[in-house]
């Protein structure tokens, strides 16, 4: 377990973009069972590709027009229970962290993990994420 202290500001950082943490199993299975339209969950990590590439990612490719219904994030390292939970949700895919899934109406369409998110720029990561957003999210 991560020092909460030293991971609040990468909490705060998704917050601060409209993201939903989920810190428990319930809230993952509440989350994840009654959102409707588009769900993007991301695995949040202390990592430096976490910080460097994907959470800069995500919020660039957020300021686009077409973006998912809901966003959901887990913090791995952090909140054990939520983070399994919500790796239940993924399957067929080891986990890994950060890693960023896709959900439409409750079925997972695009998935991105670490070793998609290493050694790519935030632009890189952000536009995976667009390309993502514009094939299963509708213009909200």
């Amino acid at each position: 377990m991560y020092d909460p202290t030293m991971v609040q500001p990468m909490r705060e950082e998704l917050i601060s973009i409209g993201f939903k943490e989920l810190k428990t199993a319930a809230e993952v299975d509440d989350a994840m069972q009654t959102a409707k339209g588009t769900s993007f969950l991301f695995v949040n990590s202390v990592c430096g590709c976490a910080a460097g590439q994907a959470r800069p990612g995500i919020a660039l490719a957020l300021t686009s027009d077409i973006k998912p219904d809901n966003l959901f994030t887990v913090f791995a390292g952090q909140d054990a229970e939520a983070t399994a939970q919500a790796r239940s949700y993924i399957l067929g895919i080891p986990p890994s962290s950060p890693a960023m899934a896709l959900f439409k109406d409750g079925e997972l369409v695009t998935m991105i993990e670490r070793h998609q998110i290493e050694n790519n720029s935030a632009e890189q990561v952000a536009g995976r994420l667009m390309e993502a957003f514009k094939a299963h999210c509708s213009n909200n």
